[in-house]
């Protein structure tokens, strides 16, 4: 699928600003999609939505259906009347630059608590009102994976947040009297968990809407596998290779490269692919369509997996004795084509990519991505990553949420490089410098006209690199299992001088969001959509 020419933002919803220890869905939310139109920028990009689980990272969640109860925002929850103002006057002392996910996981637990029992009362007194009617209907449309996620979580807390292949071996194996009985005796818990679901999907839906509203579309992510410990893997046990206990025996990783002399061992459980294609992949496609009704578009992360991908045996140490094994390739997107027509989807095809990749790319109209910091390899060989061989349709982005800031990867501190501004540089850096014609003095925003300019159909560029911040504001470092996902910013570090700069730069290279009409195609209605 095509997009128009636009250019967009990468900041996760964790990254605002605001007064409750995490960014959330309140109001600098809407005043970050008034901030994003005022540029002129028509994308927002975020990472997976949903909720998060070991390492508090986006990319391990307990449901790829759910999304996350921390973004739930406590001023909206007080103009709903489910809180009170003076609920939210005591509140710890949160860092204003990071999450503290142990405090606001406390904090927002005892807020949600008592939103619901609020709720439960309300429901009792008012049962024809709005929320409790609007309540009622997500339950029903959404209660072929929010019934199993609800009490995967109860049960999860009821063990003390343990791994569900460690729970009972009756609730671990879902037999139907253990389930019953667990409902019947804990069905309070369970209901706090779909009305934290239907808090979140009021909230981000009303967020959508208003994006789109404004000629912002909203670019999610779906990773391609789920986590071991999910209600995804616990509720469909026959669409994974595990063991009778529920443990996988295949893992996911990708092979040793240059980078890495072991690999990298991700320990995902993998698909049965022979058995999702025998009903034509529904389990794919709900969850595609789940995904379409929060985003516009989605980034389908780890697309060569989809050709080939890794497996390695469970209980290996590293990823080296892991072999290829054919993903489901054509057939998987021919089903999906079927379903949802021309594909909203960009494929991230990083990494060493094969021929046959590209071919399954190229094959379904794709965008594929291109990240500036990997284009300037000097080396002849690399030429197919540098600017001049974009395509058209593709996404260009400065860096992504795995890179390290553009400023902390050039690693030019202050902007003093010294001498002739290649002394102590690399090669990749100094032919970088080369190719731009500049001094590296601005170099985050030489990779942002760079970005701009190129023909690119959609150019994304995270706010880090925006604002002009080192290594300290990284979001992630990969295979670091401590310290990531918790960067947020201050509403001072944008600048009107940055917000002009941006504006101006987007309109020279033809990006500009008020050449877009709002309403456009690409914005879907916003409701909840049954399976």
């Amino acid at each position: 699928m095509r997009f128009d020419r636009a250019s967009g933002v990468l900041l996760h919803p964790t990254s605002l600003p605001g007064d409750y220890g995490i960014g959330d869905l309140g109001s600098s939310a809407y005043r970050f999609i008034d901030l994003l139109e005022s540029m002129g920028q028509g994308v927002w990009q975020v990472l997976p939505l949903g909720p998060t689980g070991y390492g508090d990272s986006p990319y391990q969640c307990f449901s790829a259906f759910a999304g996350n109860p921390l973004l739930i925002s406590p001023e909206m929850l007080v103009r709903d009347g489910l809180l009170a103002a003076d609920d939210l006057s005591e509140r710890p002392p949160f860092p204003v630059e990071r999450v503290d996910y142990g405090m606001v996981i406390a904090y927002k637990s005892r807020l949600l608590e008592k939103a619901h029992n609020n709720f439960r009362v309300m429901a009792n007194q008012s049962p024809a009102s709005e929320l409790v009617r609007a309540c009622r209907e997500f339950g029903e449309q959404t209660s072929w994976w929010l019934e199993d996620y609800a009490l995967f979580r109860a049960i999860k807390e009821a063990h003390a947040g343990r791994e569900w292949t460690s729970w009972d071996p009756s609730l671990r194996d879902r037999e139907e009297g253990a389930l019953r009985s667990f409902r019947e005796e804990n069905e309070q818990m369970i209901d706090r968990h779909r009305f934290q679901q239907f808090l979140f999907f009021r909230q981000w839906l009303s967020l959508a809407r208003y994006a789109n509203d404004h000629r912002v579309r909203i670019i999610g992510d779906i990773p391609i596998f789920v986590a071991s410990d999910s209600s995804d893997v616990w509720a469909a046990r026959q669409l994974f290779f595990l063991d009778a206990a529920g443990l996988p025996t295949v893992v996911a990783g990708v092979p040793p490269d240059y980078f890495s002399a072991d690999g990298q061992l991700w320990g995902n459980p993998l698909y049965r692919w022979s058995l999702m294609a025998q009903d034509g992949y529904r389990w794919w496609i709900a969850r595609i369509r789940a995904a379409l009704t929060l985003v516009d578009m989605v980034r389908l992360d780890h697309f060569r997996g989809f050709e080939k991908y890794w497996a390695v045996p469970a209980g290996e140490v590293t990823a080296r004795n892991g072999e290829w094994q054919v993903g489901p390739g054509a057939d998987f997107f021919e089903a999906i084509e079927q379903e949802f027509g021309e594909l909203p989807i960009i494929a991230e095809d990083l990494g060493l990519i094969t021929d046959e990749v590209r071919e399954l790319r190229d094959r379904f109209n794709l965008p594929g991505m291109n990240v500036l910091q990997f284009a300037f390899n000097p080396d002849p060989g690399a030429d197919h990553l540098k600017p001049y061989r974009f395509s058209r349709n593709s996404v260009v982005y400065t860096g992504t949420h795995d890179n390290d800031t553009t400023i902390g990867w050039f690693g030019c501190g202050q902007g003093e490089l010294g001498g002739s501004g290649l002394e102590g540089i690399d090669d990749e850096r100094a032919f970088l410098l080369r190719y731009l014609g500049t001094d590296g003095r601005e170099i985050n925003w030489d990779l942002i006209r760079l970005a701009l300019a190129s023909v690119a159909d959609i150019a994304i560029i995270p706010l880090q690199d925006l604002l002009g911040l080192g290594s300290e504001a990284r979001m992630n470092r990969p295979a670091c299992e401590a310290g990531n996902w918790t960067w947020r910013f201050r509403p001072d570090h944008i600048t009107p001088q940055i917000t002009q700069r941006l504006a101006e730069m987007t309109a020279i290279y033809g990006r500009n969001s008020s050449r877009q009409q709002p309403g456009s195609p690409a914005a879907p209605v916003r409701t909840v959509q049954g399976r």
